[in-house]
């Protein structure tokens, strides 16, 4: 990375951008990882602090229902909701998600957009690394997540024996084959970051390099999740990209990735976000995106999580009461999908 230091007043700001190498790296393999991204100190503790509040107030709710027999308040964060899902039978990621669900949103479909997590989208580190691919005029596209898988020998099945929910692996995909056909031309960087260290044991992300490089492969809906067949690529050319906390994850729209099952006694939690051009289509556009950073126009950045969490607010509002908007382009009636 190429890293400028400026002193003002006292304090060191560090200005961290990719090197042409590393840009030259990211177009030809079509992933990169970034190293010490930002510090976990300021940005990732805070979030983790901040999520273990809302994990209260989960904990208490499922406590007073009597679907839980205790809040095990004494747990650390991962041991209790891993405690949580596996005596309720259910997943509750919804409540942590900075997100809407694509179908069922109602007037009080839960998520969650708080401060902690606003400072981490508009992260210094994270806007300067986006900058280098997107261009200075930098806008948050609202397909976000983030992920909390619990370990697959201590998670809730269904009937079949099946895990169900978010806590299932992640399918084949291509990042431009889960949004809508409007958003092809748009020059969309995901993100990928972890809460603690990803390792292959805990279910780390694994990609096919130069993958990208090709067209938008057909996705088919599945249940357990919009994916690529894998008749349609060489999944064996796949590596997994273990990388730790502090760390980031870049892929292009077209990287076919996927996400290794967790076979550690661990949680894996992640965050994925994504950035554009602003003016450029989102390929959500029934969700809330905004500026992150603007050189043209810096008082079109967005900097009030206040306001973040009224758009996401207002958003499940209007879904709630009208149409349901279209998310996916798959219909699975292409042959590769029978």
């Amino acid at each position: 990375m190429d890293v400028i230091y400026l002193l003002i007043i006292g304090w060191r700001i560090k200005v961290t951008h990719l090197s042409t190498d590393q840009i030259e790296k990211f177009h030809h393999e079509g992933f990169l990882i970034v190293n010490n991204i930002f510090d976990s100190e300021n940005i990732i503790d805070p979030i983790i602090d901040e999520y273990a509040t809302v994990l209260d107030d989960l904990a208490d709710y499922l406590y007073l229902k009597g679907t839980i027999s205790s809040n095990y308040s004494e747990l650390e964060f991962g041991e209790r909701v891993t405690k949580i899902y596996l005596e309720s039978q259910a997943t509750y990621n919804q409540f942590f998600d900075f997100s809407l669900p694509q179908n069922g949103i109602e007037s009080d479909t839960p998520f969650w957009a708080g401060p902690a997590v606003f400072n981490a989208l508009t992260s210094k580190g994270i806007l300067d690394v986006a900058e280098s691919i997107v261009g200075s005029e930098v806008y948050s596209n609202p397909v976000q997540h983030v992920r909390v898988k619990t370990p697959e020998s201590i998670s809730p099945r269904d009937e079949k024996g099946n895990l169900i929910g978010d806590i299932k692996t992640t399918p084949w995909h291509q990042d431009s084959g889960v949004i809508n056909e409007d958003a092809d031309n748009t020059n969309l960087l995901t993100i990928w970051f972890p809460l603690m260290d990803a390792s292959v044991e805990n279910g780390c992300l694994q990609v096919v390099p130069e993958s990208h490089k090709g067209d938008i492969l057909t996705h088919c809906p599945q249940e357990s999740g919009t994916q690529i067949p894998e008749k349609l690529f060489n999944s064996n050319e796949a590596i997994p990209v273990p990388i730790k906390k502090g760390d980031a994850l870049l892929l292009t729209k077209k990287t076919v990735h996927s996400s290794l099952p967790n076979i550690s006694d661990r949680i894996r939690w992640s965050f994925d976000l994504r950035y554009q051009p602003t003016g450029q289509a989102t390929g959500r556009s029934a969700f809330p995106g905004f500026v992150a950073r603007s050189k043209s126009n810096p008082s079109s950045e967005l900097r009030n999580p206040k306001i973040w969490f009224e758009m996401w607010k207002n958003t499940r509002d209007s879904l709630a009461t009208g149409k349901q908007p279209k998310f996916n382009r798959w219909d699975g009636k292409h042959p590769v999908c029978a």
